[in-house]
């Protein structure tokens, strides 16, 4: 049977409304003070492109260069220091997914599953026809392109023409969450995790599998509730590949053959980043959690941060950064969870990982405000 885009969306988007409908958290008045009288982390500079209603674009940095991308299909690039335009490209294209940079190119992925790329002065390379809708950025190591789309596949893309070379098919169980989840790359192979709770490791180069990983098993009795999708992209270093589903557990495996170092219950559809010590995960409700890197022990848990819905975190330095669905970007210490310091945006929803930059990160709203922060 062939695959059904459209059914796939519309159980995608059934799914997502689904996750909305999470018990509202209950601030406390006190709290709801403490939260205002926070020093504000201080703004740099910001900028504004084109609204997103349903698209969630990364900001890209690479090159002394800030790039972002919005649904009308304009493909920006920005001064890190100014937030002055350096140059703008308008397609005719609807942007769905985007951006990823590197190796002097900026790649964007299209609704109609169309990759374009273009070098770092804005001039088009190639453009590149996939199986489907693309939601995550696409990511360029070693001269190869991969680029993930809706239906679950990976392809890898010549970096110099667009060409294919490889591609992947993962799972696609009945229902599934509509996600943005990514790749990661590393020490030569691409690291995704699929519906069903599954993360598969494969080479670069041709797309052979070199290992798979369970992160979460599906467990109920209705096919909702049995859903267990990895929704968001792995953390690596050298050593461990960490992944979190939604509605199951939370989990890091050795980088070289996929052996389980632990998992713990949890359940995120934002995501996680790690540093030296702790994984951080964003949870569902928002809730933002530290667990030990090489243990899984639970270190301290954020509630209190005023929104149900956060961004993937960002670990800077002894930071760690997560906007909200109500346009705040916070300021958490990496120790102990506290908060240190918290800045207001344009009050539209931050859903995707802040983006750091020298000498601070910038973030990107559904409004398109662009605004950069310091964490000097």
């Amino acid at each position: 049977m062939p695959f059904d885009t459209k059914l796939f969306q519309t159980f995608g988007y059934q799914i997502a409304e689904l996750m909305e409908r999470e018990e509202k958290i209950v601030i406390d008045p006190e709290e709801l003070e403490a939260l205002k009288a926070l020093e504000e982390i201080p703004m740099i500079w910001k900028q504004r492109v084109g609204e997103t209603e349903i698209a969630r674009f990364q900001i890209a940095y690479d090159n002394e260069a800030v790039f972002v991308a919005d649904e009308k299909g304009q493909l920006t690039s920005l001064d890190p220091r100014s937030g002055d335009v350096d140059w703008t490209v308008k397609t005719k294209q609807r942007f769905s997914g985007g951006v990823g940079a590197g190796e002097g190119m900026v790649l964007v992925g299209t609704s109609k599953g169309e990759v374009l790329a273009y070098n770092d002065d804005g001039h088009s390379l190639w453009t590149a026809q996939v199986s489907s809708e693309i939601l995550s950025p696409p990511q360029v190591h070693r001269d190869i392109v991969i680029v993930r789309t809706v239906d679950a596949r990976v392809y890898g893309l010549d970096a110099i023409n667009g060409t294919h070379k490889w591609v992947y098919q993962g799972a696609t169980p009945p229902l599934t969450v509509r996600s943005v989840a990514g790749v990661a790359i590393s020490q030569g192979a691409v690291f995704a995790g699929f519906a069903g709770g599954k993360m598969v490791a494969m080479s670069l180069f041709n797309g052979n599998i070199g290992w798979e990983a369970v992160v979460s098993q599906p467990r109920g009795v209705t096919e909702l509730e049995r859903m267990t999708d990895i929704t968001s992209t792995p953390a690596i270093d050298d050593q461990l590949v960490c992944a979190v589903a939604y509605q199951g557990r939370v989990g890091c495996f050795q980088v070289l053959d996929g052996a389980q170092i632990w998992t713990r219950e949890s359940s995120s559809s934002a995501g996680l980043d790690m540093d030296k010590d702790y994984v951080y995960v964003t949870k569902d409700g928002g809730v933002l959690a530290a667990y030990d890197k090489y243990s899984g022990a639970g270190m301290w848990k954020q509630a209190r941060l005023g929104s149900k819905k956060l961004s993937t975190p960002l670990v800077d330095g002894h930071y760690i950064i997560v906007g909200d669905d109500k346009g705040f970007v916070n300021m958490i210490r990496n120790y102990d969870g506290v908060i240190l310091a918290r800045s207001s945006t344009d009050g539209a929803p931050i859903l995707s990982q802040p983006q750091q930059i020298p000498g601070g990160f910038v973030v990107q709203t559904a409004k398109g405000g662009v605004f950069a922060f310091s964490t000097r």
